[in-house]
């Protein structure tokens, strides 16, 4: 699959779940209870343990089903092993421009994160895909809003404070899609095995994503 296929797949699915757990064991059910309720492009963070294995196992079960990224990516080391093991796009919480440099070269999907407008530029400019804005729930839907006056042209992607009640504002103020993490896979819920209600979740926000879309279409016409 091309780089610009996957954007186009990130885009059109409007949710990237960030799959963030202090266990790794039952992170492949988590992933396809994900899939199943709709949500088809999931990070591993590299905070998971035994992170690399994750991805490989996540990898091996869903395959095509979902693109698989890896998140927390802070050097380019640790994002070329995270490619090796079979991770399809990066996401980074701060800007690193040796990350956006190498999956340049390796022609990968890359979403590094940034906080003012300076840092949204510079990464842009770098080479970013979509530049993770994080943390979110500091500026709120608000400063998206505002940042799309002068940049326009920066696909935006809030992670942090979005949940089922801000998820259609940040949409509404400009974020081409949503980083979604403890709202969605909560950590609670995951230890206790409760792959229905990520399921359910997940079902949830894909809806508030699609319902936000066909409003906008139906102003639009």
């Amino acid at each position: 699959m091309s780089k610009e296929t996957q954007l186009r797949q990130v885009l059109d699915s409007g949710i990237v779940a960030v799959v963030r757990s202090p266990d790794s064991e039952q992170l492949v059910e988590v992933a396809q209870a994900l899939a199943e309720g709709g949500v088809t492009v999931i990070e591993i963070t590299m905070t998971v343990p035994d992170a690399l294995a994750v991805v490989r196992r996540v990898r091996q079960a869903l395959g095509d089903r979902i693109l698989l990224g890896a998140g927390t990516i802070l050097d380019p080391e640790t994002a070329r092993a995270a490619l090796l093991a079979g991770a399809e796009y990066l996401v980074s919480p701060t800007l690193n421009l040796e990350v956006i440099k190498l999956c340049q070269r390796y022609d990968k999907l890359v979403m590094p994160g940034a906080f003012t407008p300076t840092e949204i530029l510079t990464a842009w400019e770098a080479g970013a895909d979509i530049v993770k804005v994080f943390p979110a729930d500091v500026v709120g839907p608000a400063f998206f809003k505002a940042l799309r006056g002068p940049l326009p042209q920066i696909r935006v992607m809030p992670t942090g404070g979005v949940d089922l009640s801000t998820a259609a504002t940040f949409l509404q103020a400009g974020a081409c899609c949503l980083g979604v993490g403890s709202q969605l896979v909560e950590p609670k819920t995951v230890a206790e095995k409760n792959f229905t209600r990520i399921r359910d979740l997940a079902r949830q926000y894909v809806s508030i994503v699609q319902e936000f879309r066909k409003k906008n279409q139906a102003t639009a016409g």
